[in-house]
């Protein structure tokens, strides 16, 4: 039995994770109040303190600063929760042994790309966001630790804060919704999500690097609404608009699309299509 510590246990994807994880190992799973990924780093920083008194086999992060538009306006604090205190945790890490699990994102792509990503195709981020998570890669792959890092896309769960969730509030609201249909993604379940996770973990034997998981197939903004509210039964009409009728702080790859061969050859991982998740999830919600 491992003994695994988990950041980010308050997070959609650290809640999903934190039942799977403790079934089969030992679990020590933190929040920001025991563990502050947005500290300066220093060598008492709460991120390298837990690494060091826990001595874990294996770290999973879930922890990361996700505003993708307020980090246009906190580039300093995404930047030290993204990548510096990734950093500190990788070097702690490997000053203790212990394997660590990252995630990251579609978001560290351009979109000018046709066909959909693969882990060697060159980054280029469009946004602060991108921009830190891309940096934590590179913090993470430097440190020293054995890192494996995964790339996931468009994230979503039965509570939180996500798209699934804005999209049945504003349903209930109003009976037309205005909805970007130019940028195409993957949208990922955090539940599959969790469950490709342990299933890597169970056969990870010292694979290093970066690999893609999302769930199958992929969809615009727009098509993922028209999902939601069909399935939702909500009678809400979707106008499809491109991404420049739609002002953000940041701006977004028009192509999320991540080619996930890799990480199905390596460990026989291959997530159900988006479909599938989002019919679960909303089934969850409704219970």
């Amino acid at each position: 039995m491992a003994r695994v510590l988990l950041f980010g246990k308050d997070g959609q994807l650290g809640r999903a994770l934190a039942p799977l994880l403790g079934r089969d190992h030992e679990l020590i799973a933190v929040g920001r109040a025991e563990a502050d990924f947005a500290e300066a780093d220093s060598y008492e920083s709460g991120v390298r303190t837990a690494v060091r008194d826990v001595r874990p086999d294996v770290i999973v992060n879930a922890a990361a600063y996700t505003a993708v538009d307020r980090a246009e306006r906190e580039p300093e604090q995404a930047m030290r929760v993204n990548a510096v205190s990734v950093g500190a945790m990788g070097e702690a890490a490997a000053e203790v042994g212990a394997r660590v699990l990252h995630y990251s994102t579609d978001y560290v792509f351009d979109g000018a790309k046709a066909a959909p990503y693969i882990e060697q195709d060159a980054t280029g981020p469009l946004q602060i966001y991108g921009e830190s998570k891309l940096a934590g890669e590179d913090a993470l792959l430097g440190s020293g630790a054995q890192a494996l890092i995964l790339r996931t896309s468009w994230v979503y769960s039965a509570g939180g804060t996500n798209f699934v969730q804005t999209m049945l509030r504003i349903g209930r609201e109003r009976a037309q919704v205005r909805v970007v249909d130019d940028q195409v993604g993957a949208p990922t379940c955090v539940a599959d999500l969790a469950a490709a996770t342990v299933e890597i973990l169970r056969k990870w034997s010292g694979e290093r690097g970066i690999y893609h998981v999302t769930s199958a197939g992929s969809v615009s903004w727009a098509g993922f609404a028209r999902a939601i509210f069909s399935q939702a039964a909500m009678a809400v009409d979707v106008v499809p608009i491109a991404s420049a009728e739609y002002a953000t702080a940041a701006r977004r790859p028009l192509n999320s699309r991540l080619d996930c061969a890799r990480v199905a050859a390596a460990f026989g991982i291959a997530l159900p299509e988006w479909q599938d998740g989002l019919r679960r999830v909303l089934a969850e919600r409704n219970k």
